[in-house]
């Protein structure tokens, strides 16, 4: 608290400048010119805002001089403003068709908005914007609800993760523009793959638990809808740099042609980051590009979009256990040592990496049949390649096919060698959509059909004794094909001006073959039927309730398969909520109650390539609240306080502990803290600056499901300062952005995830088996830094 005070105080001491400010005021209205209610304003120099009322009227006071302002009145899309401002100013906006035609239509089959009785956060590109200094989207995500997020090297860069009500990245369903982006294998989000991919986000929307019906697997824990740049009105080209602890460097480049000719827009963007990481070795060297060509008119608009990475990141995924950070710290990472025959390390591989290059192609055609149809269609194709290398000691001989030989009159069966494991993926498809929309009612009908075609195999490129083995031979060469159709209906209906009806039905159709050693013969179907309902009850212009029920049902991932014989798993999602909206003042509660069936819960333990293995565990439930205020005072200040309290159980947990079957009763879900809480404390003492200070706090966790005191991790309280300043000017330069962010800024030392594994010992009594307990961990970085200037031209 001490620390904390301090830190209020220097922000409160701060140098105040005070410019004269004025009143902008008017009204919001809708095509047809009637007034739009509820509709979010939003000062874009001082994020401070307003609602508008029940006439559609607004106002808000602005410092002199030009200004932008931000009118919200769906999840998907915004209106800017740029006024130059003397005096009261009126400022009437008016909806037009290009407001609401392609982005919202493209996602509006998949996200939703505060009529809908689903639980969500919106994100937008400006609220990221002074902390997007080279880290990935789940540390920006970081301060929403229920969110707790990682990372391999232990600063940000490189392998993050990110969990959501106690759910792993397996169960957070991402779509890109509509597009499944998960891989349709493994279930995971590999953000690494895609670098610096928040400099081309408008927008995200994170759904927590089964939300509405969306595209690849199930949704099981949240479903996070990311929607990428706008096109551009007027032409703009903006230089990034950055650099910070561990080396960390980031460089990239924007451009957008603007509307040539009033139809034609070409944008797009260059990303380079490196970072040396926290954990030792833990480097990252990543590219990626994105490109985007635009054709809109009144009623069309058609994007192409070319965007992917490739990523070199040297492993760190084996963590680090207790001895190893009493004997060599907790940075020390094992990956690539090279022992002795006593056992110590000697040196270490210095290829031992992960190296991945992924490139994403979507096509989308959105049209403006009438006023009240519209429709989308998008084809879509991922190509995946890539490899990691591994520094192997004493590997037998029959692992890789290779035939014991003889040197020096000695039978030689196991070698040194450095192997490559690869992947190469193809994933297409496409997806479609048709919306209605009357007075009273709102009907989408969609669906989507994907095949994902994966290569897996292995290659040893350098052997101490390569026996038998010829140049590119393959020690392992396996294929696995998955087909992905799904179809659905969902509608928002007025049964009154203050109740709202919602539906939304899905089937789906999951096939599934694979051949490898460690899944063995996979020739699996699954039908689904996913139905959802809810009611939305509008008190007054400031309160709405809703209620919801929806259920899911998600097919196992490659991983599940290599435990036995996995079975799908269904959920039943309870939400309860209050949104409360007033000026100053935004409030967002709900309650949930998550039962599953056969739920895939983390055991904690991970496999050969650190991915993390997961069973079936019968009966289990999570039931919490989260609430999520937005709180804007004096003028000067804003606060973003949120959270998340939850009770999260498997019934009747069976454990087999020294050769004995014991029924553990409840046990806690691995993964799973009982309290998250997250604030933002911003305070704008001028137009052109920004303090923020941002702090995060996370319980105590488990990381198995058998309440093992070896597989806890602690609680943490980690708090980090950014600071953004705008320089307006008048020359070659529009405008130049300095940000600044000290991350962890009390320097906590902390861990956020780790992993957990039992075996039975019958080494040391032939005659009783005793079942051994371990743990892992991934120790994040201490105080760290990043500052970065933009400078638009």
């Amino acid at each position: 608290m001490k620390h904390l005070f301090t830190c209020f105080s220097f922000l409160l001491l701060s140098v105040i400048s005070y410019g004269q400010e004025y009143l902008v005021y008017g009204t919001f209205t809708d095509q047809e010119g009637v007034p739009v209610s509820g509709a979010t304003v939003i000062h874009a120099e001082s994020n401070n805002g307003t609602q508008t009322d029940d006439n559609g009227y607004y106002e808000l006071s602005v410092p002199g001089g030009a200004q932008t302002l931000t009118f919200s009145f769906s999840a998907e899309k915004a209106i800017k403003r740029t006024i130059d401002v003397t005096e009261a100013t009126q400022l009437n906006v008016k909806i037009s068709e290009s407001d609401i035609l392609l982005d919202e239509v493209l996602v509006s089959a998949i996200r939703v908005t505060g009529d809908t009785p689903v639980t969500f956060s919106n994100l937008s590109a400006e609220e990221m914007e002074s902390r997007n200094l080279g880290q990935d989207i789940p540390v920006l995500m970081n301060y929403l609800p229920s969110v707790v997020t990682t990372s391999d090297a232990g600063a940000g860069v490189g392998y993050t993760g990110i969990r959501v009500r106690g759910s792993d990245a397996t169960r957070v369903n991402v779509t890109i523009n509509g597009i499944a982006y998960n891989d349709a294998e493994s279930h995971g989000t590999f953000w690494v793959n895609m670098p610096d991919f928040a400099s081309s986000v408008e927008n995200l929307q994170l759904q927590r638990g089964v939300g509405t019906s969306t595209n690849g697997a199930g949704a099981f824990g949240a479903s996070l809808n990311l929607l990428t740049d706008a096109v551009a009105e007027d032409p703009y080209a903006e230089i990034s740099s950055s650099i910070g602890s561990f080396d960390t460097r980031r460089a990239n480049i924007k451009f957008s042609t603007g509307k040539l000719n009033d139809h034609i827009e070409v944008s797009g963007r260059l990303s380079r980051i490196k970072s040396d990481g926290y954990v030792d070795r833990a480097s990252s060297d990543l590219k990626s590009y994105f490109l985007q060509g635009a054709y809109v008119d009144d009623n069309t608009l058609i994007k192409a979009l070319i965007f992917g990475g490739h990523e070199i990141t040297y492993q760190s995924w084996n963590g680090v256990e207790d001895w190893q950070i009493e004997q060599y710290g907790r940075t020390f990472n094992s990956a690539g040592a090279i022992y002795d025959e006593d056992g110590n390390i000697v040196d270490y591989y210095d290829n031992e990496v992960d190296n991945y290059k992924q490139d994403h192609f979507q096509l989308h055609w959105n049209e403006r049949l009438n006023n009240n149809w519209s429709s989308n269609i998008a084809i879509h194709y991922t190509r995946g390649r890539g490899f990691f290398e591994q520094y192997r000691q004493d590997e037998d001989f029959a692992t890789y096919g290779f035939e014991p030989i003889t040197v020096g009159g000695e039978e030689i069966n196991t070698t040194d060698l450095i192997r490559r494991r690869w992947l190469d993926n193809h994933f297409y498809g496409a997806t479609f959509s048709a919306k209605y929309v009357n007075d009273k009612m709102e009907f989408i009908a969609g669906g989507a059909w994907n095949k994902y075609e994966g290569g897996h195999f292995g290659e040893v490129i350098w052997a101490r004794y390569a026996s038998n083995s010829e140049i590119r031979d393959r020690y392992y060469d396996d294929n696995s094909v998955k087909t992905d159709f799904n179809a659905y209906t969902k509608m928002i209906y007025d049964l009154t001006e203050d109740i709202s009806l919602y539906g939304d039905l899905q089937f789906r159709r999951v096939a599934y073959e694979a051949n490898g050693d460690d899944t063995g013969l996979v020739d699996d179907e699954f039908n689904f039927f996913n139905p959802k309902a809810g009611l939305t009850y509008h008190i007054d212009q400031n309160n709405d309730l809703y209620f919801s029920y929806a259920r899911a049902n998600r097919e196992p991932n490659r991983n599940d398969y290599e435990s036995g014989n996995p079975e799908p798993e269904t959920l039943n999602d309870f939400e309860l909520g209050w949104r409360y909206a007033t000026p100053a003042v935004k409030i967002n509660a709900n309650t949930y109650y998550m039962r599953y069936k056969n739920q895939l819960v983390l055991t904690g333990a991970l496999n050969d390539v650190g991915a993390p293995l997961r069973e079936n565990v019968g009966d289990s439930y999570r039931l919490g609240l989260e609430v999520e205020a937005t709180l804007y005072f004096a003028e000067k200040f804003l606060l973003r306080p949120n959270v998340a309290l939850s009770t999260n159980k498997n019934k009747e947990f069976y454990f087999q502990r020294d050769g004995t079957l014991e029924n553990l009763g409840d046990t806690n879900i691995s993964f799973s803290p009982n309290f998250i809480a997250g604030n933002n404390f911003t305070y704008l003492p001028t137009e052109n600056l920004q303090l923020s200070f941002l702090s995060k706090y996370v319980s105590e966790q488990y990381m198995g499901n058998i309440d093992a005191e070896s597989s806890k991790l602690d609680s943490y309280f980690v708090n980090d300062f950014n600071v953004k300043y705008t320089i307006e000017t008048d020359s070659f330069f529009k405008s130049i952005v300095l940000s600044g962010l000290v991350n962890n800024i009390f320097d906590v030392e902390y861990i956020s995830n780790g992993y957990f594994y039992t075996y039975d010992d019958t080494w040391t009594d032939p005659d009783a088996v005793t079942t051994i307990e371990g743990a892992g961990y991934y120790p994040q970085a201490g105080i760290n830094f990043l500052v970065g200037a933009t400078m638009t031209f």
